[in-house]
């Protein structure tokens, strides 16, 4: 019977729904982070780069693997002429805290000789 009225209901929802998007991409505040809080960003930032070189090297390894299997099934092909060999990263090592003194490396953990007291 009344044709407008189904019209205004959507026009409501939607001006609602306007409203509720724009109060939700507000721009928030930048959260002020702690040392321990920065420290732990750094190395998580370490550890993915880190994450990052493994899977390249194993990415390598395999293509050497697969060009090696071509190779071998078809001796007649041409073989590159300097291909590059892939770099093993190594394990992971903990980036140093800024302002904090490296710790000097002793073998098997133990401590140094002129730390030990008789």
């Amino acid at each position: 019977m009344f044709p407008l009225i189904p019209n205004l209901r959507w026009a409501t929802v939607s001006a609602l729904a306007i409203a509720a998007a724009t109060v939700a991409h507000a721009k928030l505040p930048t959260p002020t982070l702690t040392d321990e809080q920065k420290a732990a960003a750094e190395v998580a930032k370490a550890k993915a780069a880190h994450q990052a070189k493994v899977e390249a090297y194993l990415t390598c390894k395999a293509a050497e693997r697969a060009a090696a299997n071509f190779f071998k099934n078809r001796p007649d092909a041409p073989k590159p002429a300097n291909a590059p060999a892939c770099v093993d990263p190594g394990p992971f090592a903990a980036p140093a805290a800024p302002g904090a003194p490296a710790a000097p490396a002793t073998a098997g953990g133990a401590a140094p000789a002129s730390a030990k007291k008789s």
